[in-house]
């Protein structure tokens, strides 16, 4: 039995509001970290709970919700608290009430809060803090190429994470030449570091109860915003009124088409990294299909 004094505690101190609990339940929450629902009489918080080497991945998250929430562009919940313990760590988010069924709300309208939140903007590539992706650390030191960042941050270190789990030297090589060669895909096209998801697949977006979009479970950087919308077709789940939307408050570069697959060359190798399997293979093919193009 979970004893939660000390997670309302830190919720008392975090909105200077008496909390106790009176119900918890467990909720579905992803693969990665344990998910509960605390009720009070006056309010509900949703809470999840992680291992206490893990509290540097919840306080990346909440200051990636805090920046998105701070470009005041899409919605998110509200982050509360985070904190640790020595047996566990902790995240606090606001609970919201999701609606029932994706299918009847607006893919429209979480392209256009989408399209506002890439227009929100730094002066270099990157965050101020490194965070995840998925359990896998995700560099951000800041750059003011965009290129060098995603060469060093992104396919660099995801190929070099993958040496160590045993990928094959194929995966290396054409990985390698893409790198030597990944200023070619950006002759005509200069992104613009653009507030990110990062981790832009079906499963981090969903309409509140009344319509209105939100994003969770972010990746946060400042990056290309081409970044966030390839990984949207990477796995599926939105809609063709989300890509028409985004294109029509945003038009896409007509290179986005072959910038998608160097993009979610990323993820793939990332994949690869946390379950193995057929993901390899996968980048394989999608960096052979990218070295094509040169």
């Amino acid at each position: 039995m979970m004893d939660w004094s000390v997670i309302s505690k830190e919720i008392e101190s975090a909105t200077s509001q008496e909390f106790f609990v009176i119900n918890s339940r467990s909720i579905s929450g992803g693969d990665i970290s344990d998910a509960y629902v605390l009720e009070s009489p006056e309010s509900k918080y949703f809470v999840k709970i992680n291992s206490a080497d893990r509290s540097h991945m919840f306080e990346a998250e909440y200051e990636g919700l805090r920046e998105i929430e701070k470009s005041n562009t899409i919605k998110v919940p509200v982050p509360i608290c985070y904190n640790n313990t020595r047996s566990y760590s902790f995240l606090v988010l606001e609970y919201v009430d999701f609606a029932l069924s994706r299918g009847n709300s607006s893919q429209a309208k979480l392209a256009q809060k989408i399209a506002k939140m890439h227009q929100y903007s730094a002066e270099k590539f990157g965050w101020f803090r490194d965070n995840t992706i998925g359990l896998t650390e995700q560099i951000n030191t800041q750059n003011s190429d965009w290129v060098s960042f995603y060469r060093s941050h992104r396919l660099g270190f995801q190929l070099s994470l993958a040496l160590k789990r045993g990928a094959s030297r194929e995966l290396a090589k054409v990985v390698d030449k893409l790198c030597d060669n990944l200023e070619r895909f950006f002759t005509s096209y200069s992104p613009q570091p653009s507030l990110l998801h990062g981790d832009l697949w079906s499963g981090n977006y969903s309409f509140a109860s009344n319509g209105e979009p939100m994003i969770f479970d972010p990746a946060t950087y400042f990056g290309d915003r081409e970044a966030d919308i390839a990984m949207t077709e990477l796995f599926g789940g939105f809609s063709t009124d989300f890509y028409e939307a985004y294109n029509a408050a945003a038009k896409l570069d007509d290179g986005y088409v072959v910038r998608k697959n160097l993009y979610n060359l990323y993820h793939l190798i990332n994949h690869f990294n946390l379950f193995g399997g057929g993901y390899e293979r996968q980048a394989i093919v999608m960096g052979n299909k990218l070295l094509a193009e040169l």
